[in-house]
């Protein structure tokens, strides 16, 4: 080999080295901002509590596998001791890889409960072809995981919707519904006997797609409900990705502004007493500034001006402390 190709063959392997260490280096900087996100939501709104058990609901799609995935990290290192239990309702549809789930489950030696229930003849039977699917399966679904639920003694059920989830429920509900609603990040369930958490609420839906693939989490399409491609939910997805691009932060913007709500400024009457405020002849900081443009208008949205410390992938709130870094995986 000549001297040409021998400095063109160095040269290829640096190059290579180079893109190795980069590609290393941005998935570090992937995991450790995933496991601080899903940490920062448990801390913040006390999704996880000492002795919890944690029924993990698993689709097989990249959500509940990351769901999943981080939660097992942090229950690792966290400052308090909580069970997982995977569960996840083959719903008896065409094709469905049941040995898929088991066998990844298995080799995580995570405990885990298959619930067996025709679900897809239901809904096949019940709605139209060619109409949305969505409504009528989720309720089925819901359901039947709250039974599997009190079943198996969970405390907590979580679920693996993210960041983008939420502001496209916001959106869907003032587009479609007339009404000021989002999917908050822990609530109680509709019978009123669980408590549901989102540990995903921090999480930008991207930064999933990037972890489910470095991952290689053996994802099983919905051929239910995924196939669906004109769906609303779908379409508006897809709108704040655009914006998204064109302005980037706008959905972190949208997402910080669930939090940082002046009900003062808003209609509705039951939450603010419009009818009984009078003038007090005092100066107020979060009064009307009549016609003036806001002067944040424009910039990015600060979700907390709280330092915040990490532990173990958790943290806890200490005023005026430092904020170091979040720690090796």
């Amino acid at each position: 080999m000549n001297t040409i190709a021998l400095a063109e063959n160095a040269a290829m392997d640096t190059a290579a080295t180079a893109a190795e260490k980069k590609a290393a280096f941005e998935t570090n900087k992937l995991s450790k901002r995933l496991h601080r996100q899903v940490g920062q939501a448990i801390a913040d709104f006390n999704m996880i509590e000492e002795g919890d058990k944690v029924m993990v609901c698993l689709s097989g799609g990249k959500d509940s596998y990351a769901l999943l995935d981080i939660l097992l990290n942090l229950q690792q290192r966290a400052p308090i001791r909580f069970e997982l239990v995977a569960v996840n309702l083959d719903q008896k549809q065409p094709g469905f890889p049941e040995d898929v789930l088991p066998n990844y489950l298995r080799s995580r030696g995570v405990p885990f409960h298959i619930e067996e229930q025709d679900t897809y003849s239901i809904v096949k039977n019940l709605i139209p072809e060619g109409k949305t699917m969505c409504s009528l399966c989720s309720r089925l679904r819901r359901g039947i995981l709250y039974r599997v639920a009190k079943e198996l003694g969970a405390t907590k059920i979580a679920l693996g919707h993210h960041r983008d989830d939420m502001v496209v429920t916001l959106l869907m509900n003032m587009f479609f519904g007339s009404r000021m609603k989002g999917m908050p990040p822990k609530l109680v369930s509709d019978n009123g006997e669980h408590v549901v958490i989102r540990p995903l609420a921090y999480v930008a839906e991207t930064d999933l797609e990037k972890w489910a693939v470095h991952r290689q989490f053996p994802i099983i399409p919905c051929s239910l409900c995924g196939s669906q491609e004109n769906l609303q939910r779908v379409q508006i997805k897809a709108m704040i990705r655009d914006w998204d691009k064109k302005h980037p932060g706008r959905i972190d913007n949208m997402f910080s502004a669930m939090g940082n709500i002046t009900l003062s400024h808003m209609m509705d009457r039951s939450l603010y007493p419009f009818t009984t405020i009078r003038a007090t002849g005092q100066p107020d900081p979060a009064g009307d500034k009549a016609f003036d443009e806001d002067d944040d208008c424009g910039s990015p949205a600060v979700n907390s001006t709280e330092p915040q410390v990490v532990q173990w992938g958790l943290t806890k709130k200490v005023p005026g402390g430092p904020v170091p870094t979040a720690p090796e995986e």
